[in-house]
């Protein structure tokens, strides 16, 4: 695994292209071979990505899950972005590397815990990130991710309080956003609140010319310094629009992998944190290229859902996907 110290510049890329290894060409035969389709998260090792069918956000990782026609499945990411591709397409296998490849920001939001909220408070419609359990999924009205957010919760019935979960700092800036008032959920995602203030303020002073985005999951005073806002998705879009040569890029460390590979001329550097190597996602960086193979090889480990709860869960995720295209 690849760790980048905070702070580090990625100058463009050179001319060429990326060598593939033994283990990637290994893997794209096996791929092959299995009948298999790789997915992949911004946020996974470079090696995982240049193997990978598609790379990208949660948005467009379950498009690109309801559409597979593979009888496997292998999504390299967290547990609930495995479950997710099983939610929406129940036929397939899904296999996730490393089934421990879990996350700190949807085992703040418990099943147990939401559907007591709702029993008490049965008039909520509950906005749930993508970044939460099936179960969770279950409970709730509709899903949203970060690139979609803000235009799911101005179709929520305005006669309805909602409540958003798991991510207070996403729920906020949605918030901020549309005008709607929400409950948050009192969960946020460790990697992205590792940024601060004076760590972001310190790599301005360095790159005084460089713009600054930033994912609206960083904490609303880190979010206040940035010039841009954004999805992953929309990051690459704003970062190939912007004059400048040289960006600083506030999100976890894989998301600069595809933006040397998409936006080769420019001059990423990966924001600060108070800490060492905090912009990794110790979670995602589970997976890694030879856990790919040998998942591919063995059929395991497979995501399993109860199919009650799969069922629940798909009906929110599906009106997410209906309602991102209107």
């Amino acid at each position: 695994m690849k760790s980048f110290p905070t702070g580090s510049v990625f100058p463009p890329l050179p001319q060429g292209g990326s060598v593939q290894t033994d283990l990637q060409r290994e893997v794209l035969k096996l791929k092959k071979e299995k009948d298999a389709i790789i997915l992949a998260h911004n946020y996974q090792c470079e090696d995982i990505q240049i193997v990978a069918d598609y790379v990208g956000d949660s948005l467009g990782l379950a498009y690109k899950a309801a559409a597979a026609k593979n009888s496997t499945i292998v999504f390299c990411g967290v547990h609930f972005m495995a479950e997710t591709a099983k939610i929406v397409n129940p036929t397939r296998r899904v296999l996730l590397p490393d089934m421990d490849a879990g996350c700190s920001l949807a085992d703040s939001c418990s099943a147990e815990k939401l559907a007591a909220i709702k029993a008490a408070q049965p008039n909520l419609y509950v906005v749930a990130y993508i970044n939460c359990s099936a179960a969770v999924k279950a409970l709730s009205d509709v899903i949203v991710t970060s690139g979609n957010a803000s235009k799911i919760v101005e179709q929520v019935p305005a006669d309805r309080p909602i409540l958003f979960v798991p991510d207070q700092n996403l729920g906020s800036w949605v918030s901020s956003k549309t005008g709607r008032a929400m409950q948050l959920w009192p969960g946020n995602c460790y990697a992205h609140v590792q940024f601060t203030p004076a760590a972001l303020l310190r790599a301005k002073a360095e790159h005084p010319h460089a713009p600054v985005v930033a994912h609206p999951e960083c904490t609303e005073a880190v979010r206040d310094i940035a010039d841009m806002v954004c999805s992953t998705e929309l990051m690459v879009d704003w970062c190939k629009k912007q004059t400048a040569d040289t960006l600083i890029i506030t999100t976890e460390s894989g998301m600069i992998h595809r933006l040397r590979r998409e936006v080769p001329h420019k001059t990423f550097i990966a924001a600060p944190t108070d800490r060492c190597s905090c912009n990794d996602c110790r979670f995602m960086k589970m997976n890694t290229l030879e856990k790919v193979r040998d998942c591919l090889i063995s059929g395991k480990p497979e995501i399993i859902l109860d199919e009650k709860i799969r069922a629940a869960a798909e009906i929110p995720l599906q009106r997410m996907l209906e309602w991102s295209k209107r």
